[in-house]
């Protein structure tokens, strides 16, 4: 029903965008009974009719007004590695490890259902953030880690149950600098073949500021500037972007910006929009999303989003 609704619209001239609110995120073809959260999570949420914060211009033009969207995710390969953050599905019989963790105090201490062939964000031989994101299917429980190394260490770890919206403790990390789950946020091929991304997706910031709102659980930044971003902030792009001069896989990227928006999750680049590396995805046509600037989004009031 769905697809034939999207369709519809699509024929008729219109963005998905107004689907009915509280969709719930497509699960993982490789994990069909797990829910990528709850249809209430805040990450399932559309944010296009929410205020548009008053201090929304300062906040842009410090990330970047002039700058433009990158995704951050691909097919192919660059660097040595798969181009996006990857995914690596288990299930209940995979054998469990635990890891040594740099932030052992803010991370959960598992232990981890870590296959010997884990998928690395960057590859195995890679520098950088090297996430690693592993769904079990028979629990549906995700476990998330930064900076893994093999025997097992990682920088710090975050299990959640696909079932849940428990956040993280107040002041602790996850994988991401945020606290906030990885997975939620990514922008998968299947979601896009499919025609509808019905959840926000994660990006970067070059700086942020010394401080988070909710769903954000942690920061990472000495500023006090209040120009910079919080994490955990939510942007969306502008109602009259024109979406419909983009092709096929971007235009269903951008109408999830508009409907749905993205949410500060970590430093890095300002503007990278993260996803799931895959075959499917036509890089052409995603680095066409370098023709939205900064200056497309607003910064969205969600305090009305909290429970």
């Amino acid at each position: 029903m769905r697809l034939a609704l999207s369709a519809a619209l699509a024929a008729a001239g219109l963005a998905t965008s107004v689907l009915v609110p509280g969709a719930l995120a497509a699960p993982l073809p490789e994990a069909p009974n797990c829910p990528v959260f709850p249809a209430s999570s805040v990450w399932n949420k559309p944010v296009h009719r929410l205020p548009v914060r008053k201090d929304s211009a300062a906040i842009v033009n410090a990330i970047g007004a002039g700058q433009y969207v990158h995704a951050d995710f691909g097919s192919g390969v660059w660097d040595g590695g798969p181009i996006g953050i990857p995914v690596t599905v288990v299930d209940g019989s995979q054998p469990t490890s635990f890891v040594d963790f740099y932030y052992g105090d803010e991370s959960d201490p598992g232990p981890y259902p870590i296959p010997p062939d884990v998928e690395i964000e960057g590859g195995p031989d890679a520098d950088g953030d090297r996430h690693a994101i592993i769904v079990e299917s028979d629990s549906c429980t995700l476990y998330e880690l930064f900076d893994l190394h093999p025997a097992w260490e990682a920088g710090s770890g975050a299990i959640w149950n696909l079932r849940s919206n428990q956040l993280r403790p107040l002041g602790w990390t996850s994988a991401d600098a945020a606290g906030l789950p990885i997975l939620a946020g990514l922008a998968r091929y299947d979601e896009v073949a499919s025609g509808v991304i019905d959840h926000a997706l994660r990006f970067t910031v070059r700086r942020s500021r010394r401080a988070y709102i909710y769903p954000a659980r942690h920061f990472a930044s000495s500023s006090t500037d209040r120009r910079l971003p919080p994490m955990g902030l939510r942007l969306r792009l502008r109602t009259n972007f024109p979406v419909l001069s983009f092709p096929p896989q971007a235009r269903v990227v951008l109408r999830a910006l508009k409907r749905y928006g993205m949410i500060v999750a970590d430093n890095g680049s300002s503007w990278y929009i993260s996803g799931v590396p895959d075959p499917g995805w036509d890089n052409d046509q995603l680095h066409t999303l370098h023709r939205v600037k900064g200056s497309d989004f607003r910064v969205v009031d969600t305090s009305k989003l909290r429970p």
